[in-house]
């Protein structure tokens, strides 16, 4: 899957939720590319990736400073990925 693909497809998901998946735009380099927005204040932020690429450093070092802040952070490459993230979100829901 390309990185759009993966996109639309996260983006679908979380409306269908009840989300919101807002493109995350800053003038830091590294931060995820969105930020999730659920029903009873869930925030997660997301690196999305094409299928089987990885972070880069500099991502990797952004995403363990907003985790030590105590936010949710993933990566997701894929169509497998999206719905792993899904389950979590509907695991931390509960």
């Amino acid at each position: 899957m390309r990185e759009r693909d993966v996109e639309q497809k996260l983006r679908s998901e979380v409306e269908k939720r009840g989300g919101r998946c807002f493109k995350f735009l800053s003038s830091v380099s590294g931060v995820p590319d969105r930020i999730l927005l659920l029903p009873g204040g869930l925030v997660v932020f997301v690196e999305l990736k094409k299928e089987g690429e990885k972070p880069r450093k500099l991502q990797e070092v952004q995403m363990r400073k907003i985790r030590e802040l105590g936010f949710r952070v993933r990566v997701v490459d894929s169509e497998q990925g999206i719905q792993e993230l899904m389950r979590e979100i509907e695991d931390w829901k509960s």
